[in-house]
């Protein structure tokens, strides 16, 4: 399984701007599907962005969607999380995920169980 790492978070004022990125490592990056799912203190995980194997297609949350982009650089093993006009609700712990696909499709899968490789997290933190 390949291994991530996350990194990028931090504390930024509401209206800002923060990029995410998660280094992969220890498996062939281009047969993973990648995503972000985030953490608020006492919710259940929830699915953020995600993208397929060659960044054809991409999915969003409805809360972040025009405010957050995804992207993938298949050079460096690097999958990103643009984040832009945060707001306080955004404040969570941060995930990168990934999913092993031979054979991908068109799906973006939003739920967390479908991805079998975590990173351990960054915490993001937007006041007001």
């Amino acid at each position: 399984q390949v291994q991530l790492v996350e990194s990028g978070g931090g504390l930024v004022q509401a209206g800002g701007s923060l990029r995410l990125s998660c280094a992969a490592s220890g498996g062939t990056f281009t047969y993973y599907a990648m995503a972000w799912f985030r953490q608020r203190p006492g919710k259940e995980r929830e699915f953020v962005a995600g993208v397929k194997r060659n960044d054809d297609n991409t999915d969003y949350a409805d809360s972040v969607k025009g405010r957050f982009v995804i992207s993938r650089d298949n050079a460096k093993n690097t999958v990103y999380l643009q984040m832009t006009s945060l707001k306080p609700e955004d404040t969570a712990v941060y995930f990168c995920a990934a999913r092993l696909e031979y054979y991908p499709g068109r799906v973006v899968y939003t739920d967390w169980k479908m991805y079998g490789s975590w990173g351990q997290g960054t915490q993001v933190t937007v006041s007001p």
